[in-house]
């Protein structure tokens, strides 16, 4: 097939050619802005899931959808070293000035005064052109959550005085630290209680509802949390079949039966094994033979692109630890058997359990348990062995 052709987009947060098996929490989702900037603001959402689900190609379709419904939408990712306040403040800027535009209100101009002091708070030092004179008493009380409920109160306002609204996006939210977490689920609480038209949409690995807990023991019932996996085996077929149709080519019942078996659903690995069966195969249809010849290649581009850049960020302990993980199989397995794998007591691996949960390779689906945050990751470690050192003595 031609490349240039090629409907299939492998990338980080790429939207896919056809978005499907997620329509009813997208439908869920634009009555929940709508209604917000109508006044009747409700549960904020934080999907969660593993790597490669499609959780920050929802993000930007929430995007769309608020900005449909009226609202000002601001995307952050959240940094995993540095100052979220710094993004925040840059965020809000842009859409203050963007209500500015539309014409100088009092509500607007009082919220620029807010994030004006606000910006005198940033830990870097770093000063944001605010054409306004800060409004001493607001955002500078130096208690996170107090200065951040000021400045989105302030914004909520802002935008309703406009009849707008705000839709903040967060991706990567486990990377939040606890005070900033707990910071802002604090500032949402109060514009929800306010009445304001302020929805928070935060994407996250799976550990993020127990973050969210940990942070403010209110946040299961400001929040839904989605959970966001792979696609069933129909959306699967229907993700590579739709595409292709659309370029008059077409894949056998068996091709599509094998590609769905091989990525086991997972967006992202669809995405990665449409792309390299299109630009391998001769013919349509796609056959299964086209699928099998260029399993090679999807491997190899997985195992180069996908899965060594977060295997890279790993210590030798670290990565002796995911290694026994790969051993006992997919999971979730038990801390103590890993660490009977380890031949270490579990209380000595400890450490290094948090260490990688805090890296965002593992998470605990339930108490005691740990599993693998990227899908098939333990098939990748179990491929590469003779790269990895044998864990002995949990050294």
């Amino acid at each position: 097939m031609d490349p240039l052709d090629n409907p299939y987009r492998p990338g980080a947060g790429t939207p896919p050619p056809a978005l499907l098996g997620r329509d009813q929490l997208i439908d869920a989702f634009g009555i929940t802005v709508r209604r917000a900037v109508s006044g009747r603001p409700g549960k904020s959402l934080m999907p969660i899931g593993l790597r490669g689900v499609g959780k920050t190609v929802l993000l930007n379709r929430f995007g769309d959808i608020g900005r449909e419904a009226g609202m000002k939408a601001a995307f952050i990712e959240a940094p995993e070293t540095g100052d979220f306040r710094t993004l925040l403040a840059v965020r809000i800027r842009k859409i203050l000035l963007e209500l500015e535009r539309s014409g100088t209100t009092r509500a607007a101009l009082r919220a620029l005064r807010v994030l004006k002091t606000f910006t005198l708070q940033l830990p870097d030092g770093s000063r944001l052109a605010i054409d306004v004179d800060a409004l001493a008493g607001e955002a500078d009380s130096g208690d996170l959550a107090s200065d951040f409920t000021d400045l989105l109160v302030a914004t909520g306002e802002a935008a309703k005085d406009r009849s707008a609204g705000l839709l903040l996006s967060i991706d990567e939210v486990q990377y939040l630290r606890s005070e900033e977490l707990g910071a802002l689920i604090s500032a949402v609480h109060r514009t929800t209680q306010l009445s304001l038209p302020v929805v928070l949409v935060g994407a996250g690995l799976p550990q993020l509802p127990g973050l969210a807990g940990e942070a403010k023991s209110y946040a299961e019932r400001l929040f839904d949390f989605p959970m966001i996996g792979s696609l069933t085996k129909d959306d699967a077929s229907a993700a590579l079949a739709i595409p292709a149709q659309e370029r008059n080519v077409d894949f056998t019942d068996e091709a599509l039966a094998l590609l769905v078996a091989e990525s086991q659903g997972y967006p992202y690995f669809l995405q990665e094994w449409g792309y390299h069966v299109w630009n391998d195969a001769g013919e349509t249809p796609i056959s299964e033979d086209d699928v099998t010849s260029v399993r090679p290649v999807v491997l190899d581009q997985l195992d180069r692109n996908f899965f060594l850049v977060r295997a890279d960020r790993l210590t030798p302990r670290e990565r002796d630890y995911l290694r026994a993980m790969a051993e006992l199989g997919p999971g979730p397995h038990r801390s103590g058997d890993i660490a009977s794998m380890l031949g270490v007591k579990v209380e000595s691996v400890a450490p290094r359990r948090s260490q990688l949960i805090a890296k965002g390779m593992i998470f605990s689906p339930a108490h005691g348990d740990t599993a693998f945050t990227v899908p098939l990751f333990d098939d990748y470690l179990r491929r590469t062995m003779s790269r990895w050192q044998r864990p002995k003595g949990g050294r």
